[in-house]
């Protein structure tokens, strides 16, 4: 970690705290840090709440492809008598000088070419999680913040929770003894998105082009445009993106790895509904770090078919345990070998991230965050890794699946609770069979998979981009 720290510092030597260099302009310790927010869907509109209320910041501009959102949101500042530049082009905005830093809350396929072009224009970057679309792009964008000397945050904001690093500490100090493995969950309800019978409308005051952007440009097959493009390959990486990065990442740092594990593994499938979704709305993977392995499951069908009520483990519906020789810590509580609750934590969810963030753009010093953009790049990569086994898949029983991730008892135990949580849904197996991931094995290093199947699954480490949106292989 010191390593990591001196390296980072030296790198952006030259600028002290009072006057710090920001964008293009000398960015005093009075002025406020002008910021835009690129992406006004949902997340992107909390940003602008979020950021205007803090002290010392100004919300300069607003940008959408969609110029309905963009109406929405500048609206506001109207009625505020609140002055804000709108843009419906990203790249029009990165041209300003009246802007300091751009947050992005795009879907996902835009936000490392977001990001590599705000880097670029000498702009810094709050860029939300998961912070790529896939592994490749992810150490493009780590490349350009080291390159043009940005201040790069991933918003995988739990790294803020000073709850979480109380758990670090203790776990540290060996209070729990020996960690066993972590166990992320995501029993977060997900309905069907529904299915269409052929290509439809986009909506009129979206700019199409630009919101496909380096996704491919094909009609829109889904009903809604916004937001369920998480659920297809083109543009999302399923639940395991869009909310398993938390505990992903938080797992991640609270085991020390500074790398990519040595396999993955991961099976699942889309059960209980046909629709036009492509994800997986079901799925374990199991990130084989040595010592301490990572199982992490989704499941978006109710705990069973009738009761709208969710499964969660050991009081955790959507985060994680940790699995210790002395007990649990799950959530926000430590539990001794008995079950007793014997500490808590305090967590907040990471309230404070962006201050974090801000703090970061004044100190022109990027080991001041708290989830520097490598961070945020190598666990997105986990995310990756996962979908790139369950895309290799093939259907099969569940107890191919079991005995392949027999490694880690608990894993196969996981997938025997798996099947029966799809019987308790009325889901037959026999009609709607499990798709089975392979073992890929990760050469950590050079972020490339080796060994069987590497082939098709490094193929799956990037993707092929659409002119004149693409991502450099070298920035």
């Amino acid at each position: 970690m010191m390593q990591r720290r001196n390296f980072l510092q030296k790198s952006f030597q030259g600028a002290g705290a009072a006057l710090a260099l920001s964008g293009s302009r000398l960015l005093g310790a009075n002025d406020a840090i002008r910021v835009a927010v690129v992406g006004l869907n949902g997340k992107g509109a909390q940003h602008i709440e979020l950021f205007r209320k803090t002290p010392g910041v100004q919300v300069a501009a607003l940008c959408d492809p969609d110029a309905a959102l963009l109406r929405r949101e500048s609206q506001k500042f109207k009625d505020r008598k609140e002055t804000v530049a709108v843009y419906g082009d990203l790249r029009r905005l990165f041209e300003s000088r009246e802007v300091d830093a751009v947050i992005i809350a795009t879907p996902n396929h835009w936000h490392c070419l977001a990001a590599i072009w705000a880097c670029q224009a000498g702009k810094d970057v709050y860029v939300e999680k998961p912070v790529s679309y896939c592994v490749r792009e992810g150490r493009r964008l780590v490349e350009a913040a080291r390159k043009y000397r940005r201040i790069v945050q991933a918003g995988t904001q739990r790294r803020s929770d000073p709850g979480v690093m109380a758990i670090d500490e203790y776990l540290q100090k060996g209070s729990l003894g020996k960690v066993l493995y972590m166990y992320g969950v995501c029993f977060n309800e997900r309905r069907s998105i529904g299915k269409v019978d052929g290509p439809q409308p986009v909506p009129p005051e979206v700019d199409y082009d630009l919101w496909c952007g380096p996704a491919p440009k094909g009609p829109l097959m889904r009903r809604s445009l916004h937001y369920d493009w998480h659920w297809v390959w083109p543009t999302g990486n399923g639940e395991i993106g869009n909310n398993g990065i938390h505990s992903i990442d938080l797992c991640r740092w609270l085991m020390h790895q500074k790398g990519l594990p040595p396999r993955v593994i991961s099976l699942g499938g889309r059960f209980g509904y046909q629709d036009d979704g492509e994800t997986p709305n079901s799925q374990i993977a199991l990130l084989d770090y040595k010592p301490v392995p990572l199982l992490y499951e989704v499941r978006a069908l109710y705990r069973r078919a009738g009761e709208k009520v969710m499964d969660h483990y050991k009081g955790v519906r959507v985060g994680e345990a940790i699995l210790c020789e002395g007990g649990t810590i799950a959530g926000d509580f430590a539990y001794d070998r008995e079950g007793k609750k014997i500490r808590q934590f305090g967590r907040d969810e990471g309230a404070g991230h962006h201050l974090n963030f801000l703090k970061a753009l004044r100190s022109r010093n990027p080991a001041d965050l708290n989830a520097e953009i490598e961070q945020g790049h190598l666990s997105a990569a986990l995310c990756h890794m996962a979908n790139i086994s369950f895309r290799l898949g093939k259907t099969g029983d569940l107890e191919e699946g079991k005995a392949a991730m027999s490694s880690l008892p608990a894993a196969a135990e996981a997938v025997q609770s798996f099947r029966e949580h799809l019987r308790l849904n009325d889901i037959r197996l026999e009609a709607t069979p499990a798709t089975l991931g392979p073992w890929l094995t990760m050469d950590s290093e050079r972020e490339q998979f080796t060994g069987p199947r590497a082939e098709e699954a490094n193929r799956l480490l990037t993707r092929e981009y659409r002119a004149p949106y693409i991502v450099p292989d070298r920035v």
